[in-house]
């Protein structure tokens, strides 16, 4: 790898990044500021912006300041193993992200091997800490825990009806959708259709026909919004009138935006709104006045790995990777999402996952699940 040398008084411009004011210890956060997802990328932004701005104003870490450094990967994992390799040759000493599961497994290998930390705020897809790696860390749950509130909730509500299982290909999608058949299966039930679309397709009809002859009553989709606000729209369009529910990339104002009044019932899973969590009061009040409004959850988490990340180099006395990994698998953090403690696998414990519904507009905890 090419060496990069920085003198003080330049400002570094690498292809692919956006990078604040000079400071310390400089910290990544790579996420989709472009492509189909960069609405929940513009989430981790908002968040680690925050929780940088408000760091710094308490006097740093360890007597430093910390930059923040935003790189671009689009969720598309050649992508983001090139920005990983420019975050090493930036100096970055820790990394927040990335956004997507496809993209935060190859670029972990990149980080592993340079003994980065990497605290992702948001991947699901178990094979990102099933590897071993020592560096890297989840504050969110997983694909396996997540599609199990799902592939539950449909076992039991529509035992006996028919139910399809779709995806997108790729691991946020495919992780999702696999473990929703498989509880549907342990739970003595039986998925009646199993098909996948392509990331960025547009017309759906071929599908929703599949679904009609099938006589689906309930669709599970492994995805994110843009393709399921489609499907949905276009579903009901077509006389469609089966339950869609998802996983948490759903939770985005967009998916309204693309189905209107059609996404009504859309049912999708997530961790407990941090908008309404008492350790999280303060920062949402901070994101309204900064005309935010009120920011889905992605901004909370992402905001949380900077804070680790944070502690974790206090703690550690020292942005040196290995040492800060050491300490974040030793520690206990507070965090806005709440307490965080990790596993030997770097995974949170006791992650939680609550039912959705997309209802006028808005998006709701399930009544009655």
């Amino acid at each position: 790898m090419s060496k990069i040398l920085f003198l003080a008084s330049t400002v570094a411009l690498l292809a692919g990044l956006v990078t604040a004011a000079y400071a310390d210890i400089p910290v990544g956060l790579a996420t989709a500021t472009t492509g189909p997802v960069a609405a929940l990328g513009e989430q981790t932004a908002i968040g680690a912006k925050q929780a940088i701005g408000d760091i710094n104003a308490k006097g740093g870490v360890l007597g430093q300041k910390l930059s923040l450094t935003v790189g671009d990967d689009a969720c598309d994992p050649r992508q983001a193993v090139s920005l990983a390799n420019r975050f090493i040759a930036a100096g970055i000493k820790a990394v927040d992200g990335h956004l997507c599961s496809g993209s935060s497994i190859p670029a972990s290998d990149v980080y592993s091997d340079e003994n980065i930390v990497m605290v992702n705020p948001t991947a699901t897809n178990p094979l990102l800490t099933d590897r071993g790696f020592s560096n890297v860390f989840r504050i969110c749950g997983r694909d396996d825990q997540q599609g199990i509130v799902s592939g539950t909730w449909l076992a039991e509500r529509y035992k006996g009806r028919n139910i399809a299982v779709i995806d997108d290909k790729q691991a946020y999608g495919k992780g999702l959708a696999d473990v929703v058949v498989k509880t549907i299966e342990a739970k003595g039930g039986k998925v009646a259709y199993r098909d996948a679309i392509t990331a960025g397709e547009r017309d759906f009809s071929a599908l929703i026909s599949r679904l009609k002859e099938y006589k689906i009553d309930a669709v599970y989709y492994g995805g994110y919004h843009p393709e399921l606000g489609l499907i949905v729209r276009q579903a009901r369009e077509k006389g469609l009138g089966a339950q869609f529910i998802a996983g948490d990339g759903l939770n985005n104002a967009e998916f309204w935006a693309i189905t209107g009044p059609a996404g009504q019932g859309t049912l999708y899973t997530d961790s407990p709104f941090m908008v309404n969590n008492p350790s999280a009061q303060q920062l949402t009040e901070a994101f309204r006045k900064t005309g935010h409004g009120d920011v889905g959850n992605f901004a909370y988490f992402s905001y949380a790995a900077i804070q680790i990340i944070a502690d974790g180099i206090a703690k550690a006395g020292t942005a040196e990777g290995r040492k800060v990994a050491d300490a974040l698998h030793a520690g206990t953090f507070d965090t806005v999402v709440g307490q965080i403690q990790f596993d030997k696998k770097g995974d949170v414990l006791k992650p939680a996952y609550v039912l959705y519904e997309w209802k006028d507009g808005k998006n709701v905890e399930l009544a009655g699940k």
